[in-house]
């Protein structure tokens, strides 16, 4: 797969899809790669239209790794939840300035921005950074980074918190675990979660990067204020049943986004099922044609 210079560094990119139809970029989540996308994802956009980019965030996946200190994490999440300052080695908007860099090496002015979970903080960067590129915006289970909404239940603390193993197998059921306990309840799909974290080591295991992307959502505080001041068309889709990033994040954001739509989807967790494809496609398809006037 190619490789695009950006914002001093590297990051790894596929595209699919005809290079003159409009854009949509999709940005991944914590510690996901940009295969998390599946293919036919992917395809299921490009068959509406879209020349579709995803594309390995800085410290995962084939893109460059940031070199950094080792942190004591438990410490920063407790500094950040008495309103402390954390130390990250970058920022949510250093992420978002790659994005741009990534959009700017293959020749692309303006573009339909998707984003999930921490993604979906990207994406509201990127426009926060950028407003006058963005065709259309989409904030997938994500939220604002205000302290009071989107935060995660009690019972899955250890997704975030726990160390995965190095081991081959042991990373397999460690991620399967962690899926299915922050997954749609009715529509978990164990196999395809296995096959999925196979892929994952196999492709590139750096533990490393998840933590240092983490301490850049602790570090990056609220984008309310700025999201507030945008003027962009704006879809928010979050599930009630997401135990990562409570629904209360999405509706924060939507409330932030002058004229946005909410889709809440009743029974998704923090995962995107086959199921639910259709809806979210319809959805951003939908917002691309009302902001573009097709």
């Amino acid at each position: 797969m190619p490789r695009a210079a950006s914002n001093g560094i590297e990051l790894e990119y596929e595209t699919f899809g005809n290079s003159g139809d409009p854009p949509l970029l999709l940005v991944m989540g914590l510690g996901a790669q940009m295969i998390s996308w599946d293919e036919d994802f992917c395809e299921a956009f490009v068959d509406r239209g879209f020349f579709v980019i995803r594309f390995d965030n800085r410290d995962v996946g084939l893109s460059t790794k940031i070199d950094a200190p080792d942190v004591d994490l438990l410490a920063a999440v407790s500094a950040a939840a008495a309103g402390g300052p954390v130390d990250a080695p970058y920022l949510l908007a250093d992420m978002a300035a790659d994005a741009w860099g990534l959009l700017d090496a293959l020749g692309i002015t303006r573009a339909h921005l998707l984003g999930a979970s921490m993604g979906g903080m990207i994406v509201q960067s990127m426009a926060i950074a950028h407003p006058e590129r963005v065709l259309s915006l989409t904030s997938i289970m994500s939220t604002t980074g205000d302290p009071d909404v989107g935060m995660p239940h009690p019972d899955v603390l250890h997704v975030l918190m726990e160390p995965a193993p190095t081991e081959r197998e042991a990373y397999i059921e460690h991620s399967v675990r962690n899926s299915r306990a922050i997954g749609s309840p009715e529509y978990f799909d164990e196999a395809r979660a296995r096959r999925r974290a196979a892929l994952w080591y196999d492709r590139c295991y750096y533990p490393q990067g998840v933590t240092h992307q983490l301490l850049a959502i602790l570090a990056s505080g609220s984008r309310s204020e700025a999201l507030r001041q945008l003027r962009v068309p704006a879809l928010v889709i979050h599930g009630d049943a997401d135990p990562l990033v409570d629904v209360s994040g999405g509706e924060r954001t939507a409330e932030c986004l002058e004229g946005a739509e909410l889709l809440i989807l009743e029974g998704m967790g923090h995962d995107l099922p086959t199921h639910y494809w259709p809806r979210i496609v319809e959805a951003v398809c939908a917002l691309a044609s009302r902001a573009t006037g097709a």
